[in-house]
């Protein structure tokens, strides 16, 4: 099973690199180092798609980001990321999305945009055999401003497991596709003043600016957090299927800190904030102080 999943992430890694030019499954297969026909049936089995319609999909979402964020042709965004004719795109974007992209370059609102999870890397493994050795974590205060957070609530969830099979993994999709002040959704557990009655204390959300007036996606709510210092915890880069492992060591090391050796106090009243695990960065966690 693990040589089939290492397939089927070379495959998906393949994809990811390769994503302006034109993918064969002869490509994904050499990648795989199965038959066409076996690797297929692989992709399928463990990601649910097929591998054109991954490919499709990833390339909606990097075409609903540029004309989100650039002031780009609609012409010069389907061509760059390899669909055949602008109709084409059109179509497949409005499939997608339920609007053309010349509609959405003028008014980006919410969308479910394709999250390509490595299949790698969803199982939760301890790599104690890996990852013995006791690593940095990096210290620094940071500033945030006062800022609207676009929330998704859950039900009881105090983590991301939890809060997955509450609300569903598309709810990431969403944020990622709202503008964030941080460039990035976020992960919140949320202090009792913020919690709805029968909702979680885990939320996932993005920073907007106190001005916000866009859409707000049905099922989502908005809470106004204001000014205030965080202690940002940063550990060592990572290789991807260790996030666990990574996850782990910030979080110990979090709860063996005393923050007056900064002349600080933990507060209470402010969100602790959690980054998505990404490998080259290392995990990142936020405490408010005061």
């Amino acid at each position: 099973m693990q040589e089939q999943i290492e397939a089927v992430q070379r495959m998906q890694d393949y994809i990811a690199a390769h994503l302006s030019e034109d993918i064969t499954l002869n490509d994904l297969a050499s990648t795989a180092m199965f038959s066409p026909w076996y690797s297929r049936r692989l992709f399928i089995a463990y990601t649910g798609l097929t591998p054109s319609s991954y490919i499709r999909r990833l390339r909606l979402r990097h075409s609903a980001l540029r004309l989100r964020d650039e002031n780009c042709l609609i012409t010069d965004v389907a061509f760059d990321l390899g669909f055949g004719s602008v109709d084409g795109y059109t179509r497949a974007f409005a499939r997608e999305f339920g609007c053309t992209p010349k509609q959405y370059a003028l008014n980006p609102v919410p969308i479910c945009l394709f999250t390509p999870y490595g299949v790698k890397y969803r199982p939760v493994k301890r790599r104690t055999d890996e990852m013995q050795q006791i690593k940095n974590i990096f210290i620094q205060v940071i500033d945030k401003p006062q800022r609207k957070v676009i929330i998704k609530r859950g039900i009881k969830a105090d983590g991301y497991w939890q809060y997955c099979s509450e609300v569903g993994c598309d709810v990431w999709g969403i944020l990622t596709s709202i503008k964030s002040i941080s460039g990035e959704p976020v992960c919140l557990w949320l202090p009792e003043k913020y919690i709805l009655p029968n909702t979680s204390e885990y939320v996932q959300g993005v920073e907007v600016a106190m001005d916000y007036n866009g859409e707000i996606p049905s099922g989502f709510d908005v809470i106004t957090l204001p000014a205030a210092k965080y202690l940002m915890f940063q550990g060592e880069p990572f290789a991807e299927e260790n996030f666990g492992t990574a996850i782990e060591e910030v979080q110990n090391a979090i709860k063996k800190y005393n923050p007056s050796l900064m002349g600080y106090k933990w507060d209470k009243e402010n969100p602790r904030i959690q980054l998505e695990p990404i490998g080259t960065r290392g995990y990142v966690e936020l405490l408010p102080i005061k």
